[in-house]
């Protein structure tokens, strides 16, 4: 167990149907063939964590310019990041104390546009990104040639970063913060576990689970927002075993009811 605080940065939120988010959530009947659709808000939150060896950023949240040029239309229609502009990283970090130089290393779940987005701020700096080997690659390539996947912006990672491949299933590179590949979403998903001195352990799930609902109804995330449903089931599997195995808190990755009640953070 660590002694370390995590503090949670709110980078904003984004609108979108929430069918995306759990499938099959609105359908027709034949009693209701034409239902209203269900339009909401999720919020977008990165972390900082303040560990003994170092300061992390976990993910990195919406470019500042998503929603004026730098999202193509069809996701800004698609997923209207309506206030990312008031949501510049180095500005959100510094409402929670920190600076860009504060960082020591950064870790990104996985690379989609919602996460990957402020990766600009760590260009030409030494300051090591942890990202799983497996994302890396995929999304390089559907940037690149097309994967069909369409929640990946080159812009977005492709600069001169100091990248740390995560090559493994499971990886520890700081004193008990593992990280753990949970393939389904994307390829390279991975999410994060802490065991913390005063609060126990703490599951980051990212993007495995959206909302309660994926995890606890088991409701897959929607179909275009899930590379691979069979993978989906298994990390789903595998983050139940954590949670069972440490009694462990499960932290989703766009809830709304979740969020609201996890600010400001852990032993903060």
């Amino acid at each position: 167990m660590v002694d370390a605080e995590v503090h949670v940065i709110d980078r904003g939120g984004i609108r979108c149907d929430m069918n995306y988010m759990l499938e099959g959530h609105v359908l027709a009947t034949r009693e209701e063939p034409n239902p209203d659709s269900d339009y909401g808000e999720i919020p977008v939150w990165n972390l900082v964590i303040d560990h003994p060896e170092g300061t992390i950023l976990w993910d990195t949240g919406s470019h500042h310019d998503a929603a004026d040029g730098h999202w193509p239309d069809d996701l800004v229609e698609a997923f209207d990041p309506y206030d990312a502009s008031d949501h510049r990283l180095d500005d959100d970090l510094a409402a929670a104390g920190y600076a860009v130089e504060d960082i020591d290393a950064v870790f990104v779940s996985h690379l989609h546009i919602d996460h990957a987005g402020g990766l600009e701020f760590f260009a030409g700096t030494d300051t090591p990104i942890y990202a799983h080997e497996e994302e890396l690659q995929f999304a390089y390539y559907d940037a690149k040639v097309g994967a069909d996947d369409g929640g990946y912006l080159l812009s977005d990672f492709d600069h001169d970063l100091n990248w740390r491949p995560l090559y493994r299933d499971h990886e520890e590179h700081f004193t008990d913060l593992e990280f753990v590949r949970l393939p389904g979403h994307t390829p390279g998903l991975t999410g994060s576990v802490l065991h913390l001195d005063d609060e126990g352990t703490l599951v980051f799930a990212g993007d495995q689970a959206y909302m309660r609902a994926n995890y606890e109804a088991e409701v897959p995330l929607g179909g275009p927002l899930l590379w691979g449903k069979t993978e989906w089931r298994e990390s789903l599997r595998r983050l139940q075993s954590i949670e069972r195995r440490h009694d462990a808190a499960v932290v989703f990755g766009h809830d709304a009811d979740q969020f609201e009640s996890m600010r400001p953070g852990w032993g903060v």
